[in-house]
Order: structure tokens, then sequence, then C-alpha cells
């Protein structure tokens, strides 16, 4: 894996503009994951595939993340800013595939055998939902582990894949175990409001920041382009290959 130059990034914004969720995250991976094919990619489970995000966001705009949200209780507007390493976790699968395509989970008279979700996962899902065949989240719950458990066993007779066959208590614990396994794809930030001491969570979904922090800076970088080959005649590649430093300077002395 290594950093995506200024020229690959722009490419890969342009590329992956009105694509989903899971597809921009893979076109993110793709460049700067050589050693892996398309296929290996789209079946990391979710956690490992933000894992590797999160180092690519912080190759390329740094280790500090800031943001801001509403108060649930008052609304008044919160800033928060936060280090990589504060949210990357341990990736503890126990599996002993790389894609984690064996885990087992034993409920009761239940013995579920399952892999965690992965990208080709939640781009079902978002294919299911967009045609109305699965239009909520309890749906989409469904869906999800319906393609993700392999084989069960409730009372030592087989009863086939599919999570429509576990009843609640045996699919929440499901759930758990599959969070417990790949941390990465469940990050939470504890939040405390200044002004009126309500506490919540948050989820953080690295793909959407990253992917907002891109194309911020496509629009930014773009500018900058246009106004130094304008200046100067140079070509795209030319300007993209400066180092942002160089590229400022110059837009000093053309302002």
């Amino acid at each position: 894996m290594h950093a995506l130059s200024a020229s690959q990034l722009l490419s890969v914004w342009e590329r992956a503009l009105g694509r989903s969720h899971a597809e921009r995250a893979l076109a993110l991976l793709a460049p700067a994951c050589p050693e892996m094919s398309a296929e290996e990619l789209a079946r990391l489970s979710v956690g490992r595939r933000d894992a590797l995000l999160l180092t690519l966001r912080e190759w390329t705009f740094g280790a500090r993340l800031s943001g801001r949200a509403p108060c649930r209780a008052c609304g008044e507007p919160l800033e928060m800013s936060f280090e990589v390493s504060d949210i990357r976790a341990a990736q503890i699968v126990s599996a002993s595939a790389p894609d984690a395509e064996s885990l087992t989970l034993s409920v009761d008279d239940y013995e579920v055998h399952f892999r965690l979700p992965n990208s080709q996962d939640l781009s079902a899902i978002a294919d299911a939902r967009g045609s109305g065949a699965g239009d909520d989240l309890t749906d989409a719950r469904g869906h999800l582990l319906a393609r993700c458990v392999l084989r069960v066993v409730e009372h030592g007779e087989e009863r086939g894949p599919g999570g429509g066959l576990l009843p609640e208590r045996v699919r929440e614990a499901l759930e758990a175990r599959m969070a417990e396994a790949d941390p990465q794809s469940d990050v939470q930030l504890a939040l405390s409001c200044p002004s009126c001491g309500h506490r919540w969570s948050v989820a953080f979904d690295i793909v959407s920041y990253f992917w907002g922090e891109i194309s911020a800076w496509a629009g930014r970088t773009l500018r900058e382009v246009h106004t130094l080959a304008s200046a100067y005649g140079w070509r795209e590649e030319d300007i993209l290959a400066m180092s942002p430093r160089r590229r400022h300077l110059y837009l000093e002395m053309v302002s």
C-alpha cells in the first residue's frame, strides 16, 4: 500500500462521482493497493477495508481529524477534533483466513458459521434498498445476515444457510460477535455538550468523511490548476506534480 499522488487522487475523485458508498471506498483503495486485486479488496471485511482507508487518509491529509455535530438535546453545534490513532482499532479477527471466511458462534443450542460483512454485501444491500426490495433498516439487517450466515446447526442438525432461520436472541449475539471480530467497522465517538451537559455517541464513517475531504480538496485544486494554467500556460499534469507549497507560492505571485 502506498500514498496517492495529487493526479491519482483527482482521477479517483472524478471516476467515483455518482458512485455508491462501497464503490467509492474500493475506488480509493485500488490505486493505493496495487498488490491486491479488485476481488480481494471487495472481499475484505468492512473493518479491514476501513482500517486501510484510515491509513490512506492519514497519509493524504494528516493525522488530525475534525468536524461538527449538533447536540441531540439542545441543538448547540459541537466542535470535535481527534487523532487517527484515537479511532484506530486493533484487528482481532480470529479466523485463519485473511478474508475471515470462517467464524463460528455457539449460542444455546445453535452453532452458526458465518463470515464478516464486506463491500460486496454493502453494495448488494444498497441495490436492494434502491430497488424497493428492502427499504428499511430491518430489511437491510436481515439481508446482511442472510448473505453472511453460511451454515446453521440446531441441536446437532443442519439447517442450512441464512440469518432468517435464527431467533432474535441468536441474531443479536451474532451481530455482537461480528462487531467484536471486526471492531474498525463500527467506530463510535463519545460526545459531551458543554452547554447542556448531554452525553451521546455518534458513528464515525471514514468513507464518507474521507470522501467529503477529497471533494473539497478537488475543488480547490482544480481552481489552482485553472489559475496557474491561465497565467503560465502550464499543463495540468505539471501543475499537479508540484508540491502544494510550490503551487501556493506561484499562486501568491499570480494574485
